[in-house]
């Protein structure tokens, strides 16, 4: 993947709709950037790119973002769309150091975590959704960490939406978690290593009472798994707006 290009692609783009571009930091020459749009009362953050061996991510919020989604009246958008440019670049999960970003938000050692977290720190969401892929999976599922209401109604939304392009994934115990109903896992607001923390946790931590992260399995060819979490995202500002 010609990353530069990638990210030149989101700069065009949202450049277009009137969104205002912040860089973070740096590494290897790769920008590490975020922008902002939208004055609208509920704050939502999207990401991806935190592996770069999980493409469909990126790929699928620049779709998002020609087909005109982050316009919706009511949300002010924080998206961080290519969050490991040298592991992308690389097609390999870890960054070019082969530190695993997405474990790295209590110690900060990785200098692409560390501005990330720092220019994040103090914020404040209603809502995340974060874009990834598995390798071990066949079908596509979701974590959700939410410190508010219970809503079930939710899975039932995104897994019908979901379920237009590809199946939720059938295992009843998914990267060892049991599920709560096929393909979706109701996460506890603390990380799995106490020590390891992912960007979902830290974003909990900090205040954001509901998150998505959703997973495509990277087994089934990239165009499905673009319009998979596409799904999933048009599902999610569904269940998200009030």
């Amino acid at each position: 993947m010609d990353v530069h290009e990638l990210i030149r692609s989101f700069d065009d783009e949202f450049s277009r709709i009137g969104a205002k571009r912040e860089q973070y930091g740096d590494v290897c020459g790769y920008p590490l950037v975020a922008y902002r749009l939208g004055d609208g009362a509920r704050r939502g953050y999207v990401s991806a790119g935190m592996h770069g061996d999980e493409p469909a991510g990126p790929l699928a919020l620049l779709e998002l973002l020609r087909e005109g989604f982050f316009k919706p009246t009511g949300i002010s958008w924080v998206i961080c769309p290519v969050l490991n440019p040298t592991g992308l670049a690389l097609a390999q999960r870890e960054n070019h150091q082969g530190e695993d970003l997405n474990r790295d938000y209590l110690s900060r050692r990785t200098d692409e975590v560390a501005g990330h977290a720092r220019w994040l720190d103090g914020a404040s969401y209603d809502f995340a959704l974060s874009l990834h892929e598995d390798w071990e999976s066949t079908g596509f599922y979701y974590y959700e960490i939410n410190q508010g209401e219970d809503c079930p109604e939710r899975y039932a939304l995104i897994s019908a939406a979901v379920g237009e392009v590809m199946q939720m994934e059938p295992e009843q115990v998914i990267d060892d978690h049991n599920v709560r109903k096929p393909g979706w896992i109701y996460h506890e607001c603390e990380p799995d290593e106490p020590e390891r923390w992912p960007e979902a946790i830290f974003l909990a931590k900090i205040g954001c009472p509901l998150s998505f992260t959703f997973e495509t399995p990277s087994s089934a060819p990239l165009e499905l798994r673009v319009q998979a979490h596409k799904a999933a995202m048009r599902s999610a500002l569904a269940v998200c707006l009030p």
